[in-house]
Order: structure tokens, then sequence, then C-alpha cells
């Protein structure tokens, strides 16, 4: 066995080694996306290095976008003897279409809040205010709201 592997550590130390707090360590764990930590005759949990490097593989895949349901999938990916690499690359084209997709969608919003700040010229009433008009809509309540 790995000399890093039998070293154990305490909750906290684990959190603090992988740059989170307790609770999303817990989290993880409810999760069940790091492995199971055998526990003390104490009680407390007893985690090693493995665990740890759970963790970090789970931060670098949310820095990625992945959500936490798509990175289970990839850790179950990972620990299963009969994936293949191209399995793994298409969890991952996947992500880069979402990625994609999204990044249009917000080049529509930036588009459309150019449109709307620049058609407000920031003085008046806020009954003739454009970019209240547009996001009211022609409604009974929001011409109520801009009298």
């Amino acid at each position: 066995m790995d000399t890093e592997e039998q070293i154990t550590y305490k909750v906290g130390e684990v959190a603090r080694k992988a740059g989170v707090n307790k609770e999303t360590l817990r989290y993880y764990e409810k999760r069940k996306l790091i492995t199971k930590p055998d526990r003390r005759r104490s009680g407390y949990r007893i985690f090693t290095q493995h665990h740890i490097d759970q963790v970090k593989f789970i931060k670098r895949a949310q820095e990625l976008g992945f959500t936490l349901s798509e990175i289970k999938e990839l850790l179950e990916l990972r620990t299963d003897e009969n994936t293949t690499c191209s399995e793994v690359k298409t969890e991952a084209e996947e992500k880069y279409r979402d990625v994609v997709e999204k990044i249009q969608d917000l080049q529509r919003i930036k588009t459309t809040l150019t449109e709307l700040i620049d058609s407000c010229s920031g003085s008046g009433p806020k009954g003739e205010c454009p970019i209240l008009v547009a996001l009211e809509g022609d409604n009974k309540t929001g011409r109520e709201l801009r009298k």
C-alpha cells in the first residue's frame, strides 16, 4: 500500500487540503461522490489522500461547468474498468455543446440588455422608462406600477 494512502486525516484536514469546507465534504459524501470513509472505534471518520484527490477532481470538474450529477457519472466512468476514453470524451463533448449554447444565450441577453440600456436616456418619469416598459410588457399591472 502507498505510504500516502496510509496517512489518515480528520474531516477538517481533508476539507482544508482539498479547498472546501466541512459541510461540502459531508454533502459530497451524502451524494456518494466520494467513497465512504472508514470509521474509528470512536466514530470519527478516517479519510485518506484518496478522498482529498476525489474532492479535487470534483472541484476541477465543477470549474469546467460540470454539475454534480455529471461529475458523479464521470466518477463512475473513471472507476469502471470497462470504460473507454471514447466514453469520457463523449461526456466532455456534451458539456462543450452545453457551454456553447449557454454562451449563445448569454450573447443574446447581452445584446438585449445593450439595446434596453441604449434606449433609456436615464431621465424622465419611471412611467416612460423603456427598460421597465420592455420588462413589464403591455399589461395592466405594468402600467399601474409605472404611474
